[in-house]
């Protein structure tokens, strides 16, 4: 072996000997802050088997929860990153709520040029979101709920003829996608005032894109775990956006807005209120906002209302099929309320369906669709009742999953009761254990759309129909375990469905 060879060989050896020593220096960041949290491996902190999607991100903050019981807050890493989880529902209350104006900022942030359409009001920073929510919000009035209701109750008709047609075929019903069709229809229309057809055509473009936002592919999947590593992610991330998607909503929306505009056209809908902050984004104390950024803002809304509401529906059935008894009892609810109105799905009538709206509230704390809540600290912050005090922009983590899945919250976790969430049953548990849609100023501006989505969508599937377990049904729920934010079901969700005799 040459002298060159060797010096060579040495040198490689010690840029990596310096490296080794470098991130173990950065990994132990919680040590000596005296947090404890599991041990973390060079350059992979506690991430490896993430990165690796063996598990998900969702996996790896359970065991440190389970691992660390007594522990108000863990601290763990995503590659040299410290992370740190928030357990102790006290300090959970803080970040959310109490504290709110120094935890105002999400941890993963808007980067436009890699993400085009990542700049939505879920990731914005708080100076730009406070006046974009309060804008936002103003369309989920109750004045507007009502209205949407007529458009909700037209889709429902149009979604129990597309239960029939699945009926009549025999064959079991992948209820992921078919409540899908139904939950972007209504969105189409009462938010967007489109008809999608969702429910009449196979090849809906808007379903179409829907799923494809929120596919788990390979290029979703290594983009999303270069999010841990900053560098890399601003330099290769801009590789794995699927532009399809990016220009299918950017033209819509555009086309949208130009079209009122040009026409003089206002509906009150969502679209009126992108094309006025367009027109006047100081209005909501913004420098501008150009069509990516508006369209980013639609795109939200319509995977939130579509995909979100979806999963719970069929999630929900999922486990009504397992459960012959309280889907009969739910079932009797809905026919007794449907009975005053002759039939009719009203606005009032869903809202006194509250063992429905048990089990879907049951639901959601079993598969939380944002199973984690981040936040990022504004200013240096000490936790009440601890010595320790976090740096500015220190990232956060709120265990959703965990805390729904904890045996001292919730006894016997993993089965599915909806007696949890009657109002006596409700009162004695702390206010931050039940966390689907989040807490405090940034929680889901469009709860209040997506609870009447969920029931009218239930109430026309259990009025007419009973779902069951057949062969192709999974006994143990399997995770999607490539996604980084949200609980999806691996491979669909697939139920027998057969109608009532009348």
């Amino acid at each position: 072996m040459s002298w060159l060879m060797l010096e060579t060989f040495g040198l490689v050896c010690t840029v990596f000997v310096l490296l080794y020593y470098y991130s173990l220096s950065k990994l132990n960041y919680w040590q000596r802050r005296g947090i404890k949290g599991p041990k973390p491996l060079p350059f992979f902190g506690n991430f490896k088997d993430v990165l690796l999607g063996k598990i998900s991100t969702t996996d790896c903050f359970h065991k440190a929860y389970n691992e660390y019981k007594d522990e108000p807050l863990i601290g763990v890493y995503g590659g040299h990153d410290p992370l740190l989880i928030v357990k102790d529902l006290d300090l959970v209350k803080d970040v959310l709520i109490k504290d709110f104006s120094k935890f105002a900022h999400r941890t993963h942030r808007a980067v436009r040029e890699v993400e085009p359409l990542s700049e939505q009001l879920f990731r914005l920073d708080a100076e730009r979101w406070r006046g974009l929510r309060v804008k936002m919000s103003t369309f989920f009035s109750t004045g507007r709920l009502k209205d949407m209701f007529d458009l909700m109750k037209q889709c429902s008709e149009d979604f129990d003829k597309y239960l029939e047609k699945l009926v009549d075929k025999g064959e079991p019903v992948e209820f992921r996608n078919t409540a899908a069709k139904f939950t972007t229809a209504v969105i189409s229309a009462c938010v967007f005032s489109i008809q999608s057809n969702s429910l009449s055509d196979e090849d809906c473009e808007f379903r179409k894109m829907s799923k494809k936002a929120l596919s788990t592919n390979l290029s979703q999947f290594l983009n999303d775990r270069m999010r841990e590593y900053p560098f890399l992610f601003k330099i290769f991330g801009r590789f794995f956006v699927d532009h399809e998607v990016t220009n299918f909503f950017s033209t819509a929306v555009k086309e949208a807005m130009d079209y009122r505009d040009d026409h003089d056209i206002h509906t009150r809908d969502f679209i009126d209120i992108l094309a006025d902050v367009r027109a006047h984004p100081e209005k909501v104390n913004l420098k501008e906002a150009d069509n990516l950024f508006l369209t980013s803002q639609a795109q939200l809304f319509f995977l939130a209302g579509s995909e979100n509401a979806s999963l719970t529906i069929s999630n929900a059935l999922y486990e009504l099929a397992w459960k012959p008894a309280i889907q009969e009892k739910v079932r009797a609810e809905i026919l007794q309320v449907l009975k005053k109105t002759n039939g009719e799905i009203t606005y009032d009538g869903v809202e006194e369906m509250k063992y429905l709206n048990a089990c879907l509230l049951e639901t959601l704390r079993m598969y939380p669709v944002l199973q984690w809540l981040s936040r990022s600290a504004m200013e240096d912050y000490t936790f009440s009742g601890t010595k320790l005090t976090i740096p500015k922009n220190q990232q956060v983590f709120l265990p959703v999953y965990s805390i729904h899945r904890d045996p001292d919250i919730y006894p016997n976790p993993d089965v599915f009761d909806p007696e949890r969430f009657t109002e006596e049953n409700m009162k004695t548990r702390h206010l931050m254990s039940h966390l689907p849609f989040g807490d405090g100023p940034r929680h889901c501006s469009g709860i209040r759309l997506a609870k009447k989505q969920l029931k009218v969508g239930m109430v026309t599937v259990l009025s007419k129909y009973k779902v069951e377990v057949c062969e192709k049904t999974r006994k143990e729920y399997k995770v999607d375990k490539r996604q980084l934010f949200l609980l999806q079901p691996a491979d669909g969700v697939h139920l027998k469905l057969t109608k009532l005799a009348a």
